[in-house]
């Protein structure tokens, strides 16, 4: 098989997952100024799954088209999907960047090696988005949407604590998946 069109349809199936994840695993939170929400959500666990078993560019595109997908489609979050797509495709690209171009985990059968790089990758990830969310978040919405300087500064302190929330949930959910089934991809030859 085509090595492309099998990242392809791996790429698919992980969108599928971080769709549904994050569309029927979450917790909205609303935010002060009403109107506004942020989430508990287990989307971020598929995405890093996916750059960490099929790399970052595809990884992330995955997370990306999944959970831009699921922000199109719900009112509340309609507005803020340009912006989930940008920051989606970067922890994919972080993590598969750290995970298999520098440290290369897929070509290691040191399974020690193997879950102590793709913790570090998705710590990284993880990290990336703490900082990111909140910070894009803030100036999306105060610059691009126009929302007073109060409401977007609230907004980006509650943001920080959830997505922290939400990182670290990620990074043992995600690790946990990942090295369950790891070795049976390796097997059928589909890492």
């Amino acid at each position: 098989m085509n090595k492309k069109i099998l990242k392809l349809a791996q790429s698919a199936i992980f969108a599928a997952l971080a769709f549904i994840s994050f569309t029927y695993f979450q917790i909205k939170i609303p935010v002060p100024g009403g109107g506004d929400f942020t989430s508990i959500h287990f989307g971020n666990i598929f995405l890093v799954v996916a750059a960490l078993t099929i790399g970052g560019f595809y990884g992330g595109l995955a997370g990306a088209v999944g959970m831009t997908i699921a922000d199109l489609l719900d009112p509340i979050y309609v507005i803020v999907a340009p912006k989930t797509f940008i920051l989606k495709l970067c922890i994919g690209l972080i993590v598969g960047l750290i995970a298999h171009r520098l440290k290369k985990i897929n070509l290691s059968d040191d399974k020690k090696y193997i879950m102590k790089w793709a913790v570090i990758a998705s710590i990284c990830g993880m990290a990336f988005n703490v900082v990111a969310d909140p910070l894009v978040g803030y100036f999306y919405k105060r610059f691009l949407l126009g929302q007073p300087q109060d409401i977007a500064t609230a907004l980006a302190k509650l943001s920080a604590g959830v997505t922290l929330f939400n990182a670290v949930i990620t990074v043992i959910i995600a690790n946990i998946i990942y090295n369950a089934i790891r070795p049976i991809l390796k097997k059928v030859n589909l890492l």
